[in-house]
């Protein structure tokens, strides 16, 4: 049964940790910023670069000030594990590279052109690296973490996960057809739970945030759609078009919607599932401290 204490405890932690979150990275770009461009005159190169590492700086210390002074437990999930984030980044591009390098071989995928490296690729690299670790502070620092003191870790797994999943319907509501929107919402459900199993089984944001980053990226550098975004494809060495049916290509979506990444990610899931539940890394649901 529903707890309506619980739920309102969660409510106000939620909001207190995300009104934390975002005001620091508010803070940074609307008072911070134009300060260090009026007084520097940096120019937009170096302007971006600022902007990009000045949000993720900020909303990691916001972060660790809700996790330090309102949840009063060490930050844990923020030390830097040099090894665990060079697995992370390797099986990333593993990964995701199953579903990709098997359709270009089987002509699914198919290069049209090589273009070699573009300018604008390191630029692109820095932003899904903020954007992932953004995307890893949002979902799996506060609102899975929140959800499980709550639930539990099996239920607040699916909760965040599908809430993860239909927030990226926008990228694509304008474009796909109601078949593409729910794959994305089941592929992308999938994704979620097994980035936050990364998570349970490592309890570190950078781990998670490595694995994300390098999934995203290995995608841009096919010159495919990530998640529906199809801005950075002109960035790509290569210039890529399918060819088949959208279950097998991933359609609108791109890769993360085929077929054959949704069957990988779950063979993946229920592994570090079955992992977590050997090393008694689940935790049972249980009363928020007050």
């Amino acid at each position: 049964m529903f707890n309506i204490r619980v739920g309102a405890q969660v409510l106000g932690r939620l909001l207190l940790a995300g009104g934390t979150v975002v005001g620091a990275v508010q803070a940074f770009r609307l008072l911070l910023l134009p300060e260090i461009e009026s007084a520097l005159h940096p120019g937009d190169t170096v302007t971006s670069a600022l902007r990009r590492a000045g949000i993720l700086l900020s909303a990691l210390f916001a972060y660790w000030v809700y996790v330090r002074f309102f949840e009063k437990r060490p930050v844990v999930e923020l030390r830097f594990a040099p090894t665990g984030i060079a697995l992370g980044v390797l099986s990333g591009v593993l990964l995701i590279s199953i579903t990709t390098v098997s359709l270009f071989a089987f002509g699914i995928y198919e290069a049209t052109d090589v273009r070699g490296p573009q300018s604008g690729l390191l630029g692109v690299a820095g932003m899904i690296l903020v954007a992932a670790m953004l995307e890893e502070i949002a979902f799996r620092g506060v609102l899975f973490q929140i959800l499980e003191s709550a639930w539990g870790t099996v239920a607040a797994l699916w909760m965040q996960s599908l809430i993860f999943a239909v927030l990226h319907i926008a990228n694509i509501e304008a474009t796909a057809s109601t078949p593409e929107m729910i794959t994305t919402v089941v592929s992308g459900t999938l994704i979620g739970a097994f980035w936050t199993m990364v998570f349970v089984t490592s309890r570190n944001l950078w781990v998670v945030g490595a694995h994300h980053a390098a999934w995203n990226f290995a995608i841009i550098l096919t010159g495919l759609p990530l998640s529906g975004i199809e801005s950075w494809r002109a960035m790509a060495p290569f210039e890529s078009r399918t060819n088949g049916p959208a279950w097998l290509t991933g359609g609108v979506f791109g890769p993360e919607d085929s077929i054959v990444t949704v069957a990988v990610i779950a063979l993946g899931l229920a592994a570090l599932l079955y992992a977590a539940r050997k090393k008694n890394l689940l935790v049972e649901a249980r009363a928020l401290r007050p």
